[in-house]
This record gives structure tokens, sequence and C-alpha cells, in this order.
């Protein structure tokens, strides 16, 4: 009765886990195009490229984007903490770039309007001597 058995677990397709197993050890790649066209006018392509397969085998091809995937590694949460306080950081130094410009804008136009009036007391002046030769 055991050689029996033992006959029809080898006879015995590959269960789920089995294919499972195979699938991800060796990787499956499904490849397919969908064109959707009217009136020989192609309205619309999906490209489709889908790889199965584990962890292991994917490094071992060279695929490895979900170490630097920012939704999916603990770097990225540091990185993303990191951009908050740059951020943080540069919005406070632009606050303090404006408030430095400021004054210094308000003394330009106190130099400028005290230049101005020197001008117009030395023509006044200048105005006043030119009268007083004529005469």
């Amino acid at each position: 009765m055991s050689s029996e058995r033992s006959s029809l677990i080898t006879a015995r397709p590959p269960g789920l886990v089995d294919v499972l197993d195979r699938i991800l050890d060796k990787g499956l790649v499904i490849a397919g195009d969908i064109k959707v066209s009217l009136a020989n006018v192609e309205l619309l392509t999906l490209q489709i490229r889908l790889l199965i397969c584990s962890i292991d085998k994917a490094e071992q091809i060279g695929l490895n984007w979900w170490r630097y995937d920012t939704n999916l590694t603990t770097r990225a949460e540091r990185a993303e903490a990191e951009n908050v306080e740059l951020r943080e950081r540069l919005a406070e130094l632009e606050h303090e770039v404006r408030q430095l410009t400021v004054p210094t804008a308000s003394k330009k136009g106190r130099a400028r309007s005290g230049t101005s009036r020197s001008r117009g007391a030395a023509e006044t002046a200048a105005t006043k001597k030119s009268r007083g030769r004529n005469r």
C-alpha cells in the first residue's frame, strides 16, 4: 500500500505551491501590446511588460528599484524628513534676506531724496548768483 501511495504522489500534477515556487525561483515574464483602432486610426496603445520573480532573482538580474523607492524604504523616510528640514531652513533664510533688503531699499530712497535736495539747493544757489550778476 505504501508503494501505491508513493506512486500516486509522484504522478500527481504539481500543486499551486509548487507552481509558485518555480515561478518565483525561475521568474515569469509576460509581455504584450494592446492597440485600439477606429477606422485605421490608432487611438490607444498599451504596452504591457510584467516580470514576476523573487527578490533574490530580481537582484541577480540587476533589478533593485525597491531599494530607492521613497514609498518602500526607511532611507526614504529619513530623506523626506531632511527635505522638510531643508525647506523650512530655506524659507527662514529667504525671510531673513527679505528683511535685510527692505531697510536697505528705504535707506537708498532717503539717500536719493537727500541727494536731490542737495542738488536742488545747489541749483537754487547757482540761480541766485546768476540773477545777481545779471542785475
